[in-house]
């Protein structure tokens, strides 16, 4: 980081004037203002709080608007990311389980891979996606270890571990990969039911991001289905959240396929759930609850461009008791469904607001999701977007 790179904003415009050659009334001039203007940002009496007039002096000083506010525009984390996720590919793509050549290796012990499965799982909901990347490779190289000297035991821990791997590559946007971890998991959890179902909702997950909105319907309603107990009203908690995180997954699925009657049929099943197994329980790490199915229509009725419905659904989830039990994962993703539903709606105040609220609650979920990205660099192109969009949009290399 170089020195100019600490200083304030207003210090930076004095550099960046200097460095070209121009002097405090020509610079003022060329802005539109007045010279006792210009002297009071450079010395940090005048606040620059309008994204305008940040990008109308990094045009007059010839410079991005990324180096104005102190960033040097490459985006954060992006090579420690990259080899993370190489790590991960890495991981998946050994055979050493059908080839028999892990006799000789180290082998966690059973329980010990329930802990570090669980503290992945924890950890991803917290939204701490690069300690994710880094927990990963070795915790697929040790659930496979384990599993081959205790099929029985270790079964669970290797879909777990394939699960919350294919959760975390979905939010990194390399869904052909996470496809790879869920259909791992599938075959590992097959002859289980509450397994097969588990790594279903990842497999939704994955499918929709790979613009297979009909497949995934058809398969989600099936695996909810078979979970589904025989007569609701007295089905368990853990069969009732599986069913209706999968019926939501299917909801949709059928919203981005563009069937919003059948998207809300399948979310009105889930409420009905739901109900039953109220907020602030997370079996199976699902996190479902009538918080959950609110949320999920939000994200139904973006998809259907519906922004007044998704606002309105978005204002009953957060008011509820159930918004701060959801990990903070969900809570920010709902916060960049929001903040999307504004941008279609033309409301860039509102949707910087949610962007800020998203980052606020989860920063990983802005600095390591490509949608997320997406949605930050429409807010920041926008002269109306506070100066805190573009400082973000700077850090991240975005705009």
């Amino acid at each position: 980081m170089g020195s100019v790179d600490v200083l304030p904003v207003g210090r930076r415009v004095a550099y960046w004037r200097v460095r070209r050659r121009l002097s405090q009334q020509v610079f003022a001039d060329r802005l539109g203002k007045s010279k006792s203007w210009v002297d009071k940002v450079e010395r940090g009496v005048r606040s620059l709080d309008k994204l305008s007039t940040l990008q109308e002096i990094a045009r007059v000083l010839r410079i991005d608007t990324a180096a104005l506010v102190g960033q040097d525009g490459a985006p954060v984390q992006a090579k420690g990311r990259a080899d993370g996720v190489d790590r991960i590919r890495a991981a998946l793509s050994r055979y050493e389980i059908p080839l028999g050549k892990l006799a000789d290796r180290p082998v966690v012990p059973v329980d010990r891979m329930l802990r570090d499965v669980g503290y992945a799982w924890t950890t991803f909901q917290y939204a701490r996606y690069p300690q994710v990347v880094d927990l990963a490779s070795d915790l697929l190289t040790n659930a496979q270890r384990t599993y081959v000297h205790d099929r029985d035991s270790a079964r669970g821990p290797l879909v777990e571990a394939y699960r919350v791997t294919a959760a975390l590559l979905v939010k990194l946007g390399d869904a052909e990969l996470a496809w790879l971890a869920v259909d791992r998991a599938m075959l590992a959890a097959t002859g289980d039911r509450e397994m097969v179902a588990a790594a279903a909702v990842q497999l939704g997950q994955v499918l929709r991001a790979l613009g297979r909105a009909r497949e995934a319907k058809s398969v989600m309603l099936t695996a909810a289905y078979r979970i589904a107990p025989s007569v609701i009203e007295y089905g368990a908690p853990g069969e009732l959240s599986l069913c209706g995180t999968l019926l939501i997954q299917a909801g949709l699925a059928a919203a981005q396929d563009g069937n919003e009657s059948a998207a809300g049929e399948l979310l009105n099943e889930a409420a009905g759930m739901a109900a039953q197994v109220g907020d602030g329980c997370d079996h199976h790490r699902t996190a479902f609850g009538p918080t959950a199915v609110d949320v999920a229509r939000a994200a139904v009725a973006v998809e259907n461009g519906d922004t007044d419905e998704a606002i309105a659904w978005h204002e009953k989830a957060t008011a509820r008791a159930g918004w701060r039990w959801l990990p903070a994962e969900h809570r920010a993703a709902h916060l960049l469904d929001v903040a999307r539903a504004y941008l279609h709606a033309g409301d860039m105040g509102n949707a910087a607001r949610k962007l800020t609220e998203a980052e606020r609650t989860a920063p990983a979920e802005i600095t390591h999701r490509p949608a997320a990205r997406d949605i930050l660099a429409e807010v920041a192109r926008d002269p109306r977007a506070p100066t805190t969009i573009a400082k973000l949009a700077g850090t991240l290399g975005v705009g």
